[in-house]
């Protein structure tokens, strides 16, 4: 059962909202008044799914949802009735899986829960062959740096290097990486 923190940041009452979500087999948590204590409520409920009911969300809203995505990631959906493009560009940038414009419709909400969950799945697949291309290329480049200082200092071929690079990181039990960073690390302490 998916639990769903509901944040409502207008006048309009949930109740219709809350009774759809549990008919649709959710378990519906307590509700947050505001946004501005989002990433605590977060922290603190553990909610696979987040849902706002915004007017139009403001600076600190987007401040809010921009920290949850950093630092307790979660598949959110906005309801809003501001469909102003600009503003729908930043939500999503600033974590929203799914913006939907006047439409809090219950009848609605499963499937755009259901289209949240996945976008959000995706982009956190995609974040995490980023992250790892990233680590890839930081070790090649730190990697590159080394052989270069041993080429530089020991007058040695980039063979040679790498070789020696190599015997090193099987000797240590480390990563070929992992040996280049501390190769750098010395060389910058030495100087």
């Amino acid at each position: 059962m998916l639990r769903v923190l509901l944040v409502n940041d207008t006048d309009k009452p949930i109740a219709e909202l809350e009774q759809a979500l549990r008919a649709a087999g959710y378990e519906v948590l307590p509700h947050v008044a505001a946004a501005a204590g989002l990433l605590k409520a977060v922290q603190d409920r553990q909610p696979d799914v987040v849902i706002l009911d915004v007017e139009s969300p403001s600076r600190d809203t987007l401040e809010q949802l921009a920290m949850l995505h950093r630092h307790a990631p979660r598949p959110v959906v906005m309801f809003s009735a501001d469909g102003d493009d600009a503003l729908i560009r930043d939500a999503l940038g600033a974590g929203v899986a799914a913006y939907v414009v006047d439409g809090l419709s219950p009848a609605r909400l499963a499937p755009v829960l259901s289209v949240a969950m996945a976008r959000f799945e995706q982009q956190s697949h995609a974040r995490q062959r980023l992250d790892e291309l990233e680590r890839r290329l930081g070790d090649r480049k730190d990697i590159d740096r080394a052989k270069g200082l041993l080429m530089d200092r020991r007058g040695m071929s980039e063979a040679e290097a790498y070789a020696a690079l190599r015997q090193q990181a099987m000797k240590q039990g480390l990563k070929l990486a992992d040996v280049a960073r501390r190769i750098l690390a010395m060389a910058d302490l030495l100087g």
